[in-house]
């Protein structure tokens, strides 16, 4: 299979996945908005879906993948199983300890890290720790629906693990329905919704365990013992964790400093979940897929494959995340507009968070590079280097979102996560390039150059076309006119990029062929 083939199938289910999640914010900002219980909510979820994305995007991926795949070279299919029970001993029981710890330590990790600003608030503050609490062992479920993700990543069985959190969604659409089918307030819309995070989690662990019995393997418990294979992806796992989370680690940072004024929360998340699109279906997909391919091909001596491995996703990447950007700077208000304004969400709020998501636009190329750069790293058994990268970008970020939010307010968090972004992916680009471990490509470079020349011409489309359909765009249009312009505005900027990249050369047949025909090197480097 291709690796494009591999990166639709992976990005398909990821879509999926998004398209409930807007389907969810969207039912969320009716019902609450940006009032205090959004605040509440998505505070307390915030912590349990951090370590969400760290792990099933992150560091255990990042970690277990290139150890799962030399056992199953190494010593075939039993020794992956015992590697994966042993690796599942361990790690049931040390989630099991930080369940119990973090539950105990709830009401000070809600003062001192999720969200300070609520301190003050007595109501918020103890109903963000009951819901935290009951959320939490989230964290559990979804740790262990990693482990299980990468051994199906691995095994080529890609669709079981990417279509899982599809199921999280679903079970939050169900409680935002039942909330306002029965006119629940927002309290209890609240709580509806932190215990169908706890029963989606449940749900997504049994999902990916069948994918892994549909695969041919199965999983027994051992009694924990740190082996060396354990040891060693202990060793891998740490660092990755700080680096596969930085845009989370960012996030949180963000939050805690914007839980000090009331909305903001609440706005970083409703656009958060519209960049998430485009950086779940491109940015996951290539980092699920790359990382497999590339520790196997640097497995086998195939050098050449894997450079050529590396920079097709890079190309792929931007092909596809350069006009995602421009669409996203300037059709933020309108996206924002037929997406939330109803319900509790006010033409007030569409101005917030529309600000937040164009700023979210410029670090969306960077944010999906992140995902295409890490694995060439990983792959290598190499977390410790991204890990110092991430520190100083999350250290960029803490001092420019502390600078900027008194003055701009929750933008100005959006401001200092895109600024950690690129720091983040220049680092990683230029170390990966030093190394020898990423070939330049002039013909890569003059392409990205002609894609941007290409995106910028489709950017100047929007402007003249939004400026002109202004009225079926306008707050007091009819919802239908609403999503029928924009969907059409939005095709025809599709068209017009894709014919001006090609007309440009940003794009040819050629690279289209390079990605979708893709062969094994035949020959071992080095």
């Amino acid at each position: 299979m291709s690796l494009v083939k591999k990166f639709a199938t992976v990005g398909g289910a990821t879509l999926g996945s998004r398209i409930f999640g807007f389907a969810r914010e969207t039912l969320m900002a009716a019902a609450l908005g940006t009032g205090p219980m959004a605040d509440v909510f998505y505070a307390a979820f915030r912590f349990p879906n951090l370590f969400r994305r760290l792990f099933a995007e992150g560091a255990f991926n990042a970690a277990f993948v290139p150890l799962f795949a030399k056992e199953i070279e190494a010593n075939g299919t039993d020794g992956a199983k015992r590697f994966s029970e042993e690796v599942f001993g361990v790690l049931f029981s040390v989630l099991l300890l930080i369940t119990i710890v973090m539950e105990l330590a709830m009401p000070l990790l809600v003062r001192f890290v999720i969200a300070p600003g609520f301190a003050d608030d007595p109501d918020k503050f103890s109903i963000t720790i009951r819901m935290a609490a009951v959320m939490f062992p989230y964290l559990m479920c979804m740790s262990l629906t990693a482990m299980m993700s990468g051994m199906l990543n691995s095994l080529h069985h890609f669709f079981a693990a990417a279509i899982a959190p599809v199921f999280l969604n679903v079970v939050m659409i169900g409680a935002l329905f039942y909330a306002l089918y029965t006119g629940a307030d927002p309290l209890a819309t609240a709580w509806y919704l932190s215990w169908g995070v706890l029963a989606a989690g449940v749900l997504q662990l049994a999902v990916v365990y069948v994918g892994v019995l549909a695969a041919g393997m199965s999983i027994g418990f051992r009694f924990p013992k740190m082996t060396p294979n354990v040891k060693r992806l202990l060793i891998l796992a740490v660092p990755a964790a700080v680096t596969g989370g930085i845009t989370q680690i960012n996030q949180l940072i963000g939050q805690a400093i914007a839980s000090s004024r009331d909305g903001a929360i609440a706005a970083l998340q409703y656009a958060d979940r519209i960049y998430q699109l485009p950086l779940g279906v491109v940015g996951v997909a290539v980092g699920v897929v790359l990382l497999p391919e590339l520790a196997r091909a640097l497995k086998g001596g195939n050098l050449r494959e894997a450079g050529n491995l590396q920079n097709r996703s890079i190309e792929f990447v931007l092909f596809l995340t350069i006009p995602a950007a421009f669409a996203l700077w300037i059709l933020s208000d309108e996206i924002i507009r037929v997406l939330y304004e109803r319900g509790a969400f006010h033409q007030e709020n569409t101005a917030v968070v529309g600000s937040i998501l164009a700023i979210y636009g410029i670090g969306l190329p960077a944010f999906v590079l992140i995902k295409a750069l890490q694995p060439g790293f990983y792959a290598r058994e190499d977390t410790k280097t991204p890990m110092r990268f991430s520190a100083i970008a999350v250290a960029t970020n803490c001092a420019t979102a502390l600078t900027l939010f008194p003055y701009m307010g929750a933008p100005g968090i959006a401001v200092a996560e895109a600024t950690a972004g690129w720091i983040s992916t220049v680092l990683l680009f230029t170390t990966l390039l030093r190394r020898g471990h990423l070939t330049w490509e002039w013909a890569l470079a003059k392409r990205t150059a002609l894609l941007i020349v290409a995106a910028a011409v489709m950017g100047a489309a929007i402007v003249f076309l939004k400026q002109h359909w202004a009225p079926w765009l306008a707050s007091g249009a009819p919802l239908v006119t609403k999503i029928g312009t924009l969907g059409l505005l939005i095709a025809i900027a599709m068209l017009i990029y894709f014919a001006a990249a090609f007309l440009v050369g940003g794009a040819n047949l050629g690279m289209i062929r390079r990605n979708l025909n893709r062969k094994p090197a035949p020959a071992k480097d080095g």
